[in-house]
């Protein structure tokens, strides 16, 4: 795996310490860890963003409502919980 040094706040680096020493994981991977969640919170902040934009939008959103209304047709599509058929 390829690495690389980052600079730290010396502040940020302790509590990196003590997250590594607390689950017992590397900084390193408590590092990669911090990323991945923050990842994910940027990504559901910028698909909230982007449903209150549409939302905004009145004709735009009628559009996604009729679009969700036609795809809850497809739950009666006669599969059972197993992905098989009712046969």
């Amino acid at each position: 795996m390829a690495s690389t040094t980052v600079r730290l706040a010396e502040s940020a680096r302790q509590v990196l310490r003590e997250l590594a020493d607390q689950s017992g994981d590397s900084m390193s991977t408590v590092l990669e860890k911090a990323i991945e969640c923050y990842r994910r919170q940027r990504f559901l902040e910028d698909a909230n963003a982007g449903f209150t934009a549409l939302r905004a939008n009145p004709e735009e959103w009628r559009d996604e409502l009729e679009e969700r209304q036609a795809w809850e047709a497809t739950l009666g599509d006669g599969l059972d919980d197993e992905g098989g058929s009712d046969e």
